[in-house]
């Protein structure tokens, strides 16, 4: 299968890419600063992408992220920090996949959660129950058996040591990155075929 990969010059796109890679499939690598530009904050940049890559199974968008922003923050433009990129730009991604995608394929986003409120996540919460919402909502119009879905990760150790914080309090990279692709193999079952000749991998982590 050909796969886009969005954010995959990043910590767990980067994972996902490198799984999908070693099942045999093409992925499509993009992101700010990937060989295939995108940004999702520039809906002209994803209108950019499909033209230039054609032929598509699904794409996976890892590049949503967003930062703690305390309630008081100074400014509102500071406080809705993922307004734009996470939760509109993948409203975006998704309006326009639907209509290059092929027939049957699919398109997994990313939203987040916490195990507990966190100070400064207030408005990430926001963003995070919007996105899940909207898939909710719009999986049911997908035309031609496309389908979609999201993954709501916790904190990614690697991103917790970058953080200065502990990286035991949060799953690795490759741990979640499994999820993806085990949604994916569920999503579109001829995923789970493409395979590479080497090790078994890892079983997917439950939902």
């Amino acid at each position: 299968m050909k796969i886009i990969v969005i954010g995959a010059t990043g910590t767990l796109g980067s994972a996902v890419a490198r799984r999908l890679t070693a099942r045999g499939h093409e992925v499509v690598r993009a992101g700010r600063r990937g060989p295939v530009p995108v940004d999702l904050a520039d809906p002209a940049s994803l209108d950019a992408l499909f033209a230039a890559v054609r032929d598509v199974d699904a794409v996976i968008c890892c590049a949503a992220s967003g930062r703690l922003t305390p309630l008081e923050s100074p400014s509102d433009d500071e406080f809705t920090t993922g307004l734009e990129a996470k939760l509109l730009g993948q409203v975006h991604l998704v309006r326009r996949a639907l209509h290059h995608l092929r027939g049957g394929g699919a398109i997994i986003l990313t939203s987040g959660t916490f195990t507990e409120p966190t100070p400064g996540g207030a408005f990430g919460a926001l963003v995070n129950a919007g996105l899940d919402a909207f898939v909710r909502a719009a999986a049911v119009e997908l035309p031609r058996g496309l389908r979609l879905d999201v993954v709501s990760p916790g904190w990614i150790a690697e991103t917790l040591a970058g953080l200065g914080l502990d990286p035991a309090d949060g799953t690795p990279a490759d741990e979640v990155a499994r999820t993806y692709v085990g949604l994916l193999d569920t999503l579109v079952p001829r995923a789970a075929e493409t395979r590479s000749p080497g090790p078994a991998e890892p079983a997917t982590l439950a939902e």
